[in-house]
């Protein structure tokens, strides 16, 4: 069923500080359910949800007609470690993560690229919320 949500993702959304307008990026997205709830509250803005596999980010198609014709939410097929913002695209208020293993830890040059990837898409003043760490400013994330 494509929009239960789980008690743990429900959580962890409701603690993310989301309002109109915002432009999200979610990494490590699976089949969406984050995504979906996020395009929900941001009002008119954008939620970007990425995915390095391809299988996920067809799972969260599949799952998400209604948010994508909306225009509020796309999900891309890429790593983090390889993601850049297209030319003229605006940089990101928020990027969070839950339990991607690119930023968990256990793969330092891998979390590296990625960190340097998340920095160059969030505004200065933008939030990288990973799992239950403590929030980084934009300007703030260490490469």
């Amino acid at each position: 069923m494509p929009n239960k949500i789980s008690p743990r993702i429900a959580d962890y959304v409701n603690a993310l500080p989301l309002a109109p307008g915002l432009r999200v990026l979610e990494v490590g997205c699976g089949p969406g359910v984050a995504a979906r709830e996020v395009s929900r509250r941001i009002g008119d803005g954008l939620i970007v949800a990425i995915d390095r596999s391809a299988k996920a980010i067809s799972l969260a198609e599949e799952g998400s007609r209604a948010e994508l014709q909306t225009g509020r939410l796309q999900f891309r097929n890429i790593a983090v470690e390889n993601f850049e913002l297209p030319p003229g695209e605006e940089p990101f208020d928020i990027a969070f993560a839950m339990r991607v293993g690119a930023l968990d830890g256990r793969h330092a040059e891998l979390e590296k690229q990625a960190r340097a990837r998340l920095k160059a898409a969030l505004k200065p003043e933008g939030l990288l919320i990973i799992d239950s760490r403590e929030p980084v400013r934009g300007r703030d994330i260490e490469v």
